[in-house]
């Protein structure tokens, strides 16, 4: 009997305690849920602070930066080596060309060499060409070179004289002191000269075979036509075939037509019916009427 009660006064305990124990799981999981743990003391610090300390950051990133950075010393650019190049800023065929040439056992004496050989930019030049170091008997060679240079310069001033302004009258010598004006162009402005008689017209010039437009402007800074040549005119309406055709500025097409036409209007009574002819280059007339005149 007393077994039995002891049991259901065990019982009855061990249904509370487990009641109780519920009861405990439930005020820890409501106090989880609903009470604030988070702590009060970042609240403390203002916007301000940060954007300061921040910036207090990057200052000292910028200066580990900068302490990183490469130093370069002054260096003679024959001997630069594949890293150095890359140190510089070189790409791999700009480096590859200084080395091939060097194979050749040639030599950077001079910065517009080391541009020449490697074909670096002029901005990466203005950079690292104020590194350049070359050995004191290259600067004294190029001392020299420049000396000579200037002394060539005056001297080609000097030789520069001519014997007269007038283009109707220059020599073979005079045009050659234009600058591209060699033998072979003085002898042809020569030649076209005399079959013009003379230059009329500054453009005519330019109808010199195979002459490049800067010369011709060179050569009218330096000779203008000071007097118009004296031209001997034929007579179109009394000249024979041949003697048209001598005009520089008729080819065989054009002295046919005007022979055809002279024969159908019987004669020209002025040189300015040469217009009436079809297909006449009327461009060319101020200079075909040069060498031609109706009687």
């Amino acid at each position: 009997m007393e077994n039995i009660k002891f049991r259901l006064w065990y019982n009855k305990n061990q249904r509370s305690g487990i009641l109780f124990l519920i009861f405990l799981i439930v005020v820890f999981q409501g106090i989880y849920f609903f009470v604030d743990f988070s702590s009060n003391e970042n609240k403390g610090i203002k916007p301000n602070e940060l954007a300061v300390f921040q910036k207090r950051i990057d200052s000292l990133k910028k200066i580990k930066t900068k302490s990183l950075k490469t130093k370069i010393f002054p260096f003679n650019p024959n001997y630069i080596t594949d890293f150095k190049g890359f140190q510089l800023g070189m790409s791999v065929e700009e480096i590859n060309r200084l080395h091939k040439y060097r194979k050749q056992n040639k030599w950077i004496n001079s910065i517009s060499d080391f541009q020449r050989v490697t074909g670096v930019s002029d901005s990466l030049l203005n950079k690292i060409s104020l590194y350049f170091k070359f050995p004191n008997w290259v600067k004294q060679q190029n001392k020299v070179k420049k000396l000579n240079a200037v002394n060539a310069s005056k001297k080609e001033v000097y030789s520069q004289k001519v014997t007269t302004t007038d283009i109707n009258k220059a020599t073979f010598e005079d045009f050659k002191t234009i600058k591209g004006v060699g033998d072979a162009f003085s002898k042809r402005i020569i030649n076209y000269r005399n079959r013009l008689q003379g230059f009329t017209y500054d453009y005519q010039l330019y109808e010199i075979w195979n002459i490049d437009k800067t010369v011709v402007k060179k050569i009218l800074e330096k000779f203008k036509i000071v007097e118009k040549p004296t031209i001997k005119k034929i007579n179109v309406n009394t000249a024979a075939f041949k003697e048209v055709l001598k005009n520089p500025y008729i080819d065989y097409s054009l002295c046919k037509k005007i022979f055809n036409y002279r024969d159908e209007v019987a004669e020209l009574q002025n040189i300015s019916e040469l217009k009436n002819i079809e297909g006449f280059p009327l461009d060319k007339y101020d200079r075909i009427i040069l060498y031609l005149e109706a009687k």
